[in-house]
Parts: C-alpha cells; sequence; structure tokens
C-alpha cells in the first residue's frame, strides 16, 4: 500500500479516492499530509514509495492529522 497520497496532493495531479489500493486518497487525506511532504520529504516528491518512506521515517515529526492518515490505514 503506498501513499501517492502525499506527492499528487502535493503536485496537484490527482484527487482520486482508494487510498488503501496504492493510489490518491481522499482530499482529506492529501491535505492532512500535503503541507508533512513538503516540509519533511522535498527532495523524494515524485516518487510515492520514497515519500511514504520518508514519511515513517519521520512519524515522529508529522502533524497529528497525517499521523492519524498513516494510523487509519495500519502504518
Amino acid at each position: 500500500m503506498g501513499l501517492a497520497v502525499i506527492t499528487m496532493a502535493v503536485t496537484g495531479l490527482v484527487s482520486a479516492p482508494a487510498f488503501a489500493q496504492g493510489h490518491a486518497g481522499t482530499k482529506t487525506e492529501q491535505q492532512a499530509c500535503s503541507r508533512d511532504a513538503s516540509r519533511l520529504c522535498r527532495k523524494e516528491l515524485g516518487n510515492d514509495g520514497a515519500v511514504q518512506s520518508c514519511l515513517q521515517a519521520n512519524r515522529s515529526k508529522l502533524s497529528s492529522s497525517c499521523r492519524k492518515v498513516f494510523e487509519s490505514h495500519g502504518m
């Protein structure tokens, strides 16, 4: 399961559902993590897997709303 939601939200490419299937998440999920992705994982933007790994590695620095997105997907 990827967090394409992050990259897509930051780059504004997609706003599709089906987050759990590796596609962009809901608009709410995108909004919850886009600032964290920009702030913590700027170099990885464009690589969904790398953004997900970066955000997981920086879990302690995530906003509470983004942390909840990860938790809601069992991550």
